[in-house]
């Protein structure tokens, strides 16, 4: 049985029982009901101590991405006393708030920048071969969504989880072509740049181009 500075037998919960934190941008890949492969990776873990009248108490705050690699993500938090808990409620948190991101084959669609708080995320398309120029939590949520060349920059706070959260925001706010052109009642060809256009059969179709083709 461990035992505490006083010699006295350590009980779970307190603050002086050792906890090994898990390794940042740990990884790891589930299987989903459905037969989905789910990626869930561990971008921050940070220890935060509550002072009150009866001591200390000390919980941990975990940052969770997951994805499936081909178009879906999502961002969660969790926090508990103990790792391992925390670590769960941040996954099952991403899980729930998974999103559908609009993709070209290896790409995004058009540049975009968005703002979550402080942190503000500029997103640019890049050719094939670039690689992902990210790092930290927009690499972790990039790389989860199934983005192969991107480029990236963090243009405010340094804060993970605004970080991730910004990055989440840029990915909502993308549009393909077809999706475009439906919303402007216009041909993909009128308002698609070369580049877009090079990727256009890969590219998924919107419900609306849809309907007026079936017409």
């Amino acid at each position: 049985m461990l035992q505490n500075r006083m010699g006295r037998p350590d009980r779970p919960g307190r603050l002086g029982r050792p906890v090994r934190a898990p390794e940042r941008e740990r990884s790891r890949t589930s299987e989903e009901e459905g037969g989905d492969a789910i990626e869930e990776k561990l971008v921050a873990l940070n220890r935060v101590q509550k002072v009150h009248k009866g001591g200390r108490t000390m919980r941990w705050s975990a940052l969770v991405v997951v994805g499936d690699g081909r178009g879906s993500v999502g961002v969660g938090l969790g926090k508990s006393t103990e790792v391992p808990q925390a670590v769960r409620k941040a996954t099952e948190d991403a899980k729930k708030n998974m999103i559908k991101v609009a993709l070209l084959p290896n790409t995004i669609p058009h540049a975009v920048e968005k703002r979550y708080g402080a942190a503000r995320v500029l997103l640019k398309p890049a050719s094939p071969g670039t690689g992902v120029i990210a790092g930290g939590a927009v690499r972790a949520v990039v790389e989860a969504v199934g983005i192969k060349d991107v480029l990236s920059k963090s243009l405010g706070s340094d804060n993970p989880i605004n970080i991730a959260r910004a990055t989440v925001k840029c990915l909502q706010n993308l549009e393909t072509v077809r999706e475009v052109a439906a919303r402007r009642g216009r041909k993909p060809e009128d308002v698609g740049e070369k580049y877009h256009l090079a990727a256009l059969e890969h590219a998924p179709v919107a419900p609306a181009a849809q309907e007026e083709g079936e017409e």
